[in-house]
């Protein structure tokens, strides 16, 4: 299998909302996969894989096929990736082992997610995996990526301000963006160090806002792609590497997957994070991108927060960090969040990522983190033509 075979011939996203009142998860589904399949330029029969998230809310069961039924398409595949915040950079590679496999030639990755928050207060956990996290949240996720910044601050001297640092970026690059719900908002390091502290070191404004939204795209062959007037987005390498799912069976709190999942991608594209002029990286805390930037071969253990201060990360500079905002400046899209890092990567090699484009974006390197630097994914996107 040749990766750079198979490219992203489509993107959307529905921006990240606060609430979603009166609408339904397929629905959004159905608006934002019309919405990739017009941006490729193909129509609906055109598709004939089919890649979704678990649990779309209103069909536990059988997803793959109420989501087809509800689309009207007909696949020859179906497949269901579960990778929390890796979901989306999961799908993409997978729909193109699935084409190279002959099973289909366009398939669409869609996720999407509704919130109302009344409705989320009324439905308790009942099935906790873990007696001592999840009964705090989702995986966990406040206290357990707290633990995880307090080794790091404990271990390389790092302090709240290096990781403050984090979120102030990431508002300043989402203030180019219109549809962020932090659009208009910037924030300074102060600002983040007075918010409530979550848990201890993490401040509240450090912490992704849960939002509704949904995001797809569109991967096929290089061939097909390339009938698109634009550039298109070749796929150059993927990695995966998984190693837990809750904090307490971390090997490490210092080194994440990702640093084995960047490494795999990399080797099949010939090029690493350094040759990336655009870093698309999960950031559903401060504490990731800071690990991320490291497990990617950056910068030394612990030298992260010096990276992103000798280093412009606006579309301006020489390598742009997240230039939508990132989750934490976008907000987040349930794993819908995850997929618009791959979005924004697609649109800023194509050239049309409008008001934050970065000049002359060809290499982009994406990631998804799954529940506490558990599951890892990494994709390596070039621009064709």
């Amino acid at each position: 299998m040749r990766w750079s075979d198979y490219a992203v011939a489509g993107v959307a996203e529905l921006p990240p909302k606060r609430t979603s009142s009166g609408t339904t998860t397929l629905e959004l589904i159905g608006r934002v996969s019309a919405m990739a399949a017009h941006d490729a330029g193909i129509a609906p029969a055109d598709i004939d894989g089919l890649i979704v998230g678990p649990h779309v809310g209103e069909t536990p069961q059988h997803v793959p096929a109420t989501v087809a039924e509800y689309l009207g398409l007909r696949p020859t595949f179906a497949d269901i990736v579960d990778l929390g915040g890796a979901t989306g950079t999961g799908m993409v590679w997978r729909a193109a082992a699935a084409i190279a496999a002959g099973q289909a030639e366009t398939v669409l990755c869609v996720l999407a997610n509704t919130r109302d928050p009344e409705r989320s207060l009324r439905s308790p956990n009942r099935n906790p995996i873990r007696e001592f996290e999840v009964p705090y949240g989702a995986s966990g996720a406040n206290q357990a990526y707290a633990m995880v910044a307090q080794r790091y601050l404990a271990d390389h001297g790092a302090t709240a301000e290096d990781l403050a640092l984090v979120a102030v970026r990431a508002r300043e690059n989402a203030q180019r963006n219109r549809d962020a719900v932090f659009y208009g908002r910037p924030i300074t390091v102060e600002d983040v160090l007075e918010s409530p502290v979550v848990a201890s070191p993490l401040h509240l404004l450090e912490v992704v806002m849960p939002c509704a939204g949904g995001a797809a795209v569109i991967v096929t062959t290089a061939e097909r792609a390339a009938r698109d007037p634009r550039a298109s987005v070749a796929l150059q390498g993927a990695g995966e590497y998984i190693t837990h799912r809750a904090l307490s069976h971390a090997e490490s709190f210092d080194r994440s997957p990702l640093a084995t999942a960047i490494a795999r991608a990399s080797e099949q594209a010939g090029f690493g994070a350094a040759d990336a002029q655009v870093l698309s990286l999960y950031d559903c805390y401060s504490i990731v991108v800071l690990v991320t930037l490291e497990d990617a071969g950056l910068c030394e253990r612990g030298t992260a927060a010096e990276w992103l201060r000798r280093n412009d990360t606006s579309p301006e500079g020489n390598v742009t960090l997240n230039p939508h905002g990132g989750q934490l400046g976008c907000g987040q899209s349930d794993l819908a969040g995850g997929m618009g890092h791959i979005v924004e990567a697609v649109r800023q090699l194509r050239g049309d990522a409008v008001g934050r484009q970065m000049q002359g974006a060809r290499r982009a390197l994406v990631t998804g983190n799954g529940a506490t630097l558990s599951e890892a994914v990494a994709l390596m996107l070039e621009r064709r033509g």
